[in-house]
């Protein structure tokens, strides 16, 4: 399990702000996994865009 969230981790430095920020908004409508959904947060709070989180609820 940890070798697939470092995988994940290392394969979403190389998505950009918006696709990740629309991952971010499909997973949540199709209430995937909370697991999923937060790494999706934590990468976006590494970016500092977390903001957007908030202006797209």
């Amino acid at each position: 399990m940890l070798a697939r969230i470092v995988c994940w981790r290392s394969a979403m430095e190389h998505i950009s702000d918006e696709l990740l920020l629309d991952a971010y908004i499909k997973a949540t409508e199709l209430n995937l996994s909370d697991e999923f959904i937060k790494l999706i947060e934590e990468e976006l709070k590494r970016r500092s865009i977390s903001h957007s989180i908030k202006q797209t609820s």
